[in-house]
């Protein structure tokens, strides 16, 4: 409606005028469209948005902004809101701000006026201190803008920048997000990937080297190929729902900012709890594998445990618990897979979990039990050592509480890596199980002996009786207690107890690194 006729209307027809308006940007691209997009098994933007924050609690932002595009037929198609809804609210009572990109309208895609509307929320949350939570759902750069939709996307890019490690930052891609969108999603803390959505930066034609065959979207960006090869999403859920309701749950372990600590969560759970079941556990023979989520979730408040990156690396295992209502970030080999051996992968993404956990204050609690880094010459090719440097750098510069429990071995410079006490870590416990040493014991005795069991009448039963006197002098716990590396060699059954007394004790912990610009983190 254009200025003119405005002036001329009475009181009521602009409040009718008002409502017609609201009711055009809630009705998004149609009711055709909307329905196409349940048919497709996906939520409109703004059901996404209803699910995700505390009911009636929503404050949009920006509803009748538009774009400025007059080619190619643009101006005739002018929708309210330019397909993404922004705004704020509440997320189990604290405050939130989100965009849900609107696939209904122009296919949700990003134009200047659509980029302006996202760095706006962006803006608010940072200056306000609040978790900034994005709902993609978008078939990319709006082509008809041209470079001003690139634009768009580099001053998001920037904010997601600028404000990663001051507010918990989590994207969710529940539709699909290809191109120089993706960049965003990965910039943010952690990416959940619906059924339903796709991420790929090359386009879906994309030929297979060894059969020249087109790889299928779904092969080359679905939840999965990003879950459990890529690494580039975090988690995988069935649907639109689940997504949500996972965020809800995410957040409920962070603070508002970096400046806060985490909310505590007072439960049922008896701190001082005793597991006698841990005391079978870990095998009596080193080489038998066993499962560590088995002690994670016994010692853990509630067994509750949110796993995170639980497809990719699955050597080591990270994600979120509380010990008596206070939550923590757990770091765990898995002896299960690979004898928890550390590789590039699990080097990365042991890294960035460590890192986030500092960036909001919430503590680490690692579980050990590391053979060394995984050997072979794709590792070494790979970049294991500069990739491993990355783990080394994690907890060396975290300051947030650290409590460690070897529950079996600890070789070499990966026993050095998984939060020891020379890179800051505050507790340490061990099991009675526990073999520290320079190497397992095999190994040693092949160096140490090797000429020795060349000359021998019976090669095996020496050095079966060498292995074995190794591990008794050498690959023992209480040789690292004797020297400080350990404060102290518990019954596995005391494990709960013991990290809930060592965190009350290190809850006002205050530790700081050098002034510097930033650190030179060997990416």
């Amino acid at each position: 409606m254009d200025t003119e006729r405005r002036k001329g209307m009475a009181l009521e027809d602009k409040f009718n005028d008002l409502a017609k308006r609201n009711a055009e940007a809630e009705l998004a691209g149609g009711q055709a469209r909307i329905e196409a997009q349940h048919k497709g098994g996906k939520l409109t933007a703004r059901e996404r948005i209803q699910l995700l924050l505390d009911e009636g609690s929503f404050e949009e932002v920006d509803r009748f902004k538009s774009h400025r595009c007059h080619d190619f037929g643009m101006e005739k198609q002018r929708p309210p809101g330019d397909a993404v809804v922004t705004g704020y609210g509440t997320i189990n009572g604290r405050l939130a701000y989100v965009f849900a990109q609107d696939f209904t309208v122009l296919g949700g895609s990003l134009g200047g006026a659509h980029g302006e509307k996202i760095v706006k929320v962006m803006d608010l949350a940072g200056r306000q201190g609040a978790p900034l939570i994005g709902l993609n759902d978008s078939g990319g750069a709006r082509i008809q803008e041209g470079v001003v939709s690139l634009a768009g996307y580099g001053n998001i890019f920037l904010r997601n920048t600028m404000y990663s490690g001051v507010i918990p930052q989590i994207t969710a891609i529940l539709g699909p997000c290809a191109g120089g969108a993706v960049y965003s999603p990965a910039i943010t803390d952690f990416v959940i990937m619906s059924k339903a959505s796709y991420m790929f930066i090359t386009g879906p034609k994309v030929i297979e080297a060894t059969t020249h065959e087109i790889v299928t979207p779904e092969k080359l960006g679905g939840p999965m190929a990003h879950n459990a090869t890529s690494g580039v999403a975090h988690f995988a859920t069935e649907d639109d729902r689940s997504a949500l309701q996972l965020i809800r749950e995410l957040l409920s372990f962070f603070p508002q900012n970096n400046r806060e600590k985490p909310p505590v969560k007072i439960g049922s759970d008896d701190p001082k709890r005793l597991i006698p079941k841990l005391r079978e556990v870990v095998p009596e023979n080193p080489k038998k594998p066993y499962n560590m989520m088995h002690i994670i979730q016994e010692v853990i408040d509630d067994r509750h445990f949110l796993e995170v990156h639980r497809h990719y690396a699955r050597n080591i295992i990270v994600g979120f618990a509380r010990f008596n209502g206070q939550p923590v970030g757990i770091v765990a080999n898995q002896p299960f897979h690979m004898a928890g051996c550390l590789d590039i992968n699990a080097s990365v993404k042991g890294a960035r979990f460590v890192r986030f956990c500092d960036c909001f204050n919430i503590p680490l609690v690692t579980f050990v039990d590391v053979p060394g880094f995984l050997p072979g010459t794709a590792q070494e090719y790979g970049g294991i050592i500069r990739h491993g440097a990355k783990l080394i750098y994690a907890y060396a510069e975290a300051t947030v509480p650290k409590v460690n429990v070897i529950t079996r071995k600890a070789y070499g410079g990966a026993m050095i890596v998984m939060s020891s006490r020379f890179l800051r870590g505050d507790i340490h416990y061990a099991y009675p199980t526990a073999e520290a040493a320079v190497m397992g014991p095999d190994g040693a005795v092949g160096i140490i002996f090797g000429k020795k069991l060349q000359a021998a009448e019976n090669p095996a039963k020496l050095e079966a009786e060498l292995v074995q006197d190794y591990r008794e002098k050498f690959a023992n716990p209480y040789l690292c207690a004797e020297l400080g590396y350990i404060d102290a060699v518990i019954d596995p059954q005391e494990t709960r107890q013991k990290i809930v007394v060592a965190l009350e004790m290190l809850k006002n912990k205050q530790d700081t690194n050098p002034w510097r610009k930033h650190g030179n983190i060997p990416l």
